[in-house]
């Protein structure tokens, strides 16, 4: 069967889990195509599918019509949901809730979306995101609500020690997303500078970011703080780094000595976070609601409580001083990524789930 996937555009945590799903599909013998409305950067990393960027009704209609979909996965855009369907698509139609930014900004989407799904959607999918499930409970006129956790195949993403990226003697505390409120990237550099001057001033800070989904005025006070912190000398950003490199820097930052620092208000899932894991590059995280499902403290990874710059600094620096609680915490989350966010899980659930909807329809 064809499954078509619907997002905005080809950026973030939703494209992570499109290449994701479309290997992990294959296996149930789900063909997936990709449908974005628009794209921002010059690079699309590969979905090993067909990708479609436009935002046209008569392009969308002819990719429809020759696509012969078993079903539409809409991700995030609930006005998506009677656009499609006046299109003339009669086919299954599941509206998925990744992302929505924080809880109070989601609670305020899902208002709006929610009668919407409740017209146009045959089901929801959501991950196992705590705000989000929270909210749901709020309303009792849905279609079917299907939850499980996303995937990542451990076996493609995965530690490279023989990466040819070095920076002897300075161990990497790194950064992963958007030079936004959400992501919070002030607190980000508020810890680096607190590591650097009472831990280590060889500490190298590396921001991963997509500059095309930041607002110009917002880059002009990151540039501003790094100044005032007197953090360029130590500071490294790098942008939209195409995604079959991010194994190798984060390889190297776990064998740097150092780790992902996660500073965001909220995460749905937090991809970034078990990409890391899958290297072997710990990680030190806010309680971000959606990263409960990876970080189990001083398990799998380490909790501080947003806001408070020494706990955080307190977290990263056991993290790199004690060796075998560092090791303890690398080799276990491996392992919880490789029980609970498998493709072959991912792949299952979603099969059974289109099977449920299509005895409904």
């Amino acid at each position: 069967m064809n499954v078509l996937f619907v997002y905005y555009l080809p950026s973030g945590g939703v494209e992570t889990l499109n290449r994701q799903r479309s290997a992990a599909l294959k296996v149930q013998g789900i063909s997936c195509h990709f449908l974005y409305y628009q794209n921002k950067r010059a690079l699309i990393n590969d979905h090993g599918a067909l990708t479609f960027i436009t935002n046209s009704d008569k392009e969308i209609k002819r990719i429809i019509k020759k696509g012969k979909y078993k079903a539409i996965i809409i991700t995030s855009d609930y006005r998506g949901l009677p656009r499609f369907r006046k299109m003339g698509y009669e086919g299954i139609v599941v509206f998925e809730i990744q992302g929505l930014g924080t809880a109070e900004t989601a609670r305020i989407e899902l208002q709006k979306a929610m009668p919407l799904a409740a017209s146009y959607a045959d089901g929801i999918l959501v991950s196992k995101t705590p705000h989000i499930l929270d909210i749901l409970k709020d309303y009792d006129k849905t279609p079917p609500i299907f939850v499980f956790n996303n995937c990542i195949n451990p076996d493609n993403f995965r530690y490279n020690p023989g990466s040819q990226k070095q920076l002897a003697g300075s161990p990497i505390i790194a950064w992963i997303g958007r030079i936004e409120e959400n992501k919070n990237w002030r607190e980000f550099l508020q810890i680096g500078q607190k590591l650097i001057t009472e831990l280590n001033p060889k500490i190298r800070l590396f921001m991963f970011e997509d500059p095309t989904l930041s607002a110009p005025e917002e880059r002009q006070l990151f540039n501003e703080m790094a100044d005032s912190l007197q953090l360029r000398a130590s500071l490294t950003t790098l942008a939209n780094v195409p995604h079959n490199e991010m194994a190798d820097y984060l390889s190297l930052i776990g064998d740097s000595g150092g780790l992902l620092c996660s500073t965001s208000n909220t995460e749905s899932f937090g991809y970034a976070i078990v990409e890391a894991m899958c290297c072997l590059c710990p990680v030190v995280s806010t309680k971000s609601d959606g990263v409960v499902n990876s970080i189990i403290h001083n398990e799998t990874g380490k909790y501080y409580n947003i806001g408070n710059v020494e706990e955080a600094f307190n977290q990263c620096k056991e993290l790199m001083v004690d060796k075998d609680l560092r090791k303890h915490i690398q080799h276990t989350a491996l392992k919880h990524i490789n029980t609970h966010f498998s493709t072959s899980v991912y792949s299952q659930q979603f099969y059974r789930m289109i099977k449920n909807l299509s005895r409904n329809s």
